[in-house]
């Protein structure tokens, strides 16, 4: 009897601990570092590779999506594959967040959402899911010119394309391109 609760006390601890190393992780992302500066650690690290020709992502990642202009790329080897492709992403109060460091950890050819609901109270569709981040944020087939509820809404074509090439630790990086060519020290057309 002592060994199982025990046992049981040390495999809540044990998730405890993995709770709060993911938050933790998961923070950096999009946490503003301490001292009151505007640029995480994830984003200069990002910010010291290059950025991936005609993109504002560097050439590390797998998915970038610009949220000043709605669209979106994807790439290997720092080279774009597809895109840009014109996306929405989330409205007000419910924007998608910015980060250099996420990474895919979920697909679902049809998710059913347990954020948004339409107007009869059912579950939206989000067929073609690749999630990035907490909270539900994906890529997922949806209207591109509708604003979403911080996913990223791309036509059909492009959902099953994002979904069949993005893999599971695969990285994503969302910017605004003002931003990130301001904090790389270049102009609006990405020269010195």
């Amino acid at each position: 009897m002592g060994r199982t609760v025990g046992r049981r006390v040390m495999a809540a601890v044990a998730v405890g601990v993995a709770v709060a190393a993911s938050a933790l992780l998961a923070g950096q992302a999009f946490a503003a570092p301490a001292g009151g500066g505007d640029e995480t650690a994830a984003a200069r690290t990002a910010r010291a590779q290059p950025l991936a020709e005609g993109t504002p992502c560097s050439v590390v990642a797998k998915a970038c999506v610009d949220l000043e202009s709605q669209q979106a790329w994807l790439l290997e080897d720092g080279k774009v594959t597809r895109g840009p492709v014109a996306i929405a992403s989330g409205g007000k109060g419910e924007e998608t967040p910015v980060g250099h460091s996420l990474n895919v950890y979920r697909k679902e050819e049809m998710h059913l959402s347990n954020e948004s609901r339409a107007a009869d109270g059912t579950p939206d569709e989000m067929p073609w899911s690749v999630f990035f981040e907490d909270g539900g944020i994906a890529f997922h087939s949806g209207n591109p010119e509708v604003a979403s509820a911080g996913c990223i809404h791309l036509e059909t074509d492009d959902a099953k394309a994002w979904y069949a090439y993005l893999q599971i630790g695969d990285r994503v990086e969302v910017v605004k391109k003002s931003e990130e060519l301001a904090a790389r020290g270049l102009s609006a057309d990405g020269n010195d």
